[in-house]
């Protein structure tokens, strides 16, 4: 495989992003991984190769760098209630907004259409934790570009913002995939059942899936949540999302 680090430009800085993707047959098309909370580590340029070795040219952006290089990395306990790391974590992502992110989606494709071993067509996204909500929401703001797009315990995919992806559903016209976990404070059980009536009514093609008996953040090898059986069902489901709409 092919990986590199580098900075894309964006009106607002620097975007550091990481991009995997294979030595032989491209182009290959594109996807757009969107990192959760904790933000950038090995534990997701791992889970970035895993989708390069099946053919696609995969970018991991620092969703934090409008607030500088220094907040990429965090401590071990940056999950830990209470920690500085994780105060320091917070003190950028509750600042963040859908609208700045959407922009960077669109800096992130006039990106895939100048690069010679990336295909300008369709592309996927597919966020975690609090990006979730960025991939649908991406989905619905370039409908004629991203083909597929998933949510993996996406947070507060209901709430008050104009930007809510709940009220944007049946503006995406790719495939969505919206996976829960059965357990999670940041979506619980009430706010599950409402995204389904509204994810039925939407008309759209893809899934709204709940995982039985397991935690948000049972992806992550590293999480003291990791469901090996649920983490290979979710590599199941997405890899066979892209495979219907990007080849």
């Amino acid at each position: 495989m092919i990986e590199e680090t580098l900075d894309i430009a964006t009106k607002d800085g620097a975007m550091e992003t990481f991009i995997c993707r294979p030595e032989r047959g491209g182009p290959h098309p594109a996807i757009f991984f969107l990192m959760d909370a904790p933000g950038i580590r090995d534990e997701l340029h791992d889970m970035v190769r895993r989708l390069a070795t099946v053919g696609y040219f995969v970018m991991l952006p620092n969703l934090y760098y409008r607030a500088g290089h220094d907040f990429k990395n965090f401590g071990t306990d940056v999950l830990d209630e209470g920690s500085a790391s994780r105060d320091r974590m917070r003190s950028v992502r509750t600042k963040m907004t859908i609208p700045p992110i959407m922009e960077d989606i669109g800096v992130m494709l006039d990106y895939v259409d100048a690069h010679g071993d990336a295909n300008p067509g369709p592309v996927g996204t597919h966020g975690y934790c609090m990006s979730g909500p960025y991939s649908l929401a991406a989905a619905a703001r370039y409908p004629d570009r991203v083909a597929a797009a998933a949510s993996f315990y996406g947070t507060w995919l209901i709430n008050d913002a104009a930007e809510s992806p709940h009220l944007s559903l049946d503006k995406a016209s790719g495939e969505l995939y919206i996976s829960c976990a059965e357990h999670d404070d940041k979506a619980p059980p009430e706010m599950v059942e409402e995204l389904k009536g509204l994810f039925e009514a939407s008309g759209n093609s893809g899934e709204m899936e709940i995982h039985p008996g397991v935690h948000h953040g049972f992806a992550f090898p590293e999480r003291w949540c990791y469901d090996k059986p649920a983490a290979e069902r979710h590599w199941e489901r997405l890899t066979a999302l892209y495979r219907r709409q990007l080849g």
